[in-house]
């Protein structure tokens, strides 16, 4: 008797699953398409990017293998397109490449390119770096304020390039001949257990220098 009931069980289960397949057809079959249809899309997105930075980097290294200079206008072009394609690591290295060999002399567009450069980087300290690169770059000609704008966002954080924008700003004074705010950078640098053991060496010289006796 009980496995007569069983067996009533399990043809009332596949008799059940097959009314499921039967009234859900065009539903699953949608599904799995949907399904299929966007793992198509994600891989070839994917080789898309990959075969793309394939061709951004031979572009890049056929360029920076050769001596260039601003006359040779169709390179910087090529340069500064790998800039704007907003790539982590090409655009970057372009955007250097260009102001090592002084291929663009207009100081607001290399700024421009720093933005771009800063904005398409992910990964927190490479992005730092560049911020401090281009406070490096503008030092000369910014304002206090407008240093001290570029920087801030190391200044109130913890990365590893906090001391380097420290001696930063501490040299932007020393230059001004500013000695309190100098003096209060190279204090800071010392004071901060994260700072950099050789910018800390170099502070306390320096506090030793000017302060002292």
């Amino acid at each position: 008797m009980s496995e007569d009931i069983e067996i009533i069980n399990q043809n009332t289960r596949i008799e059940k699953i097959k009314n499921f397949f039967s009234n859900n057809y065009k539903k699953l079959i949608g599904s799995l398409v949907s399904i299929l249809l966007v793992l198509f899309i994600y891989f070839g997105h994917q080789e898309y990017k990959k075969r793309a930075k394939l061709e951004i980097a031979e572009i890049y290294n056929q360029i920076t293998l050769k001596k260039i200079t601003i006359e040779n206008i169709n390179d910087i072009e090529q340069l500064v397109k790998i800039i704007k394609q907003k790539d982590p690591i090409y655009s970057a290295l372009s955007l250097y490449f260009i102001i090592e060999n002084e291929l663009v002399n207009d100081q607001k567009e290399i700024n421009n390119f720093f933005d771009i450069v800063i904005k398409s980087q992910k990964e927190k300290e490479i992005k730092n770096l560049i911020i401090y690169k281009k406070a490096i770059y503008n030092a000369d000609i910014a304002s206090e304020n407008e240093l001290l704008e570029m920087l801030n966002p190391i200044l109130k954080s913890e990365s590893i390039w906090k001391s380097h924008a420290l001696l930063l700003m501490a040299d932007y004074f020393d230059h001004n001949n500013n000695l309190i705010k100098l003096k209060d950078f190279l204090e800071e640098i010392v004071n901060s257990e994260l700072t950099n053991n050789e910018i800390k060496i170099e502070a306390e010289r320096r506090l030793k220098r000017n302060f002292s006796g």
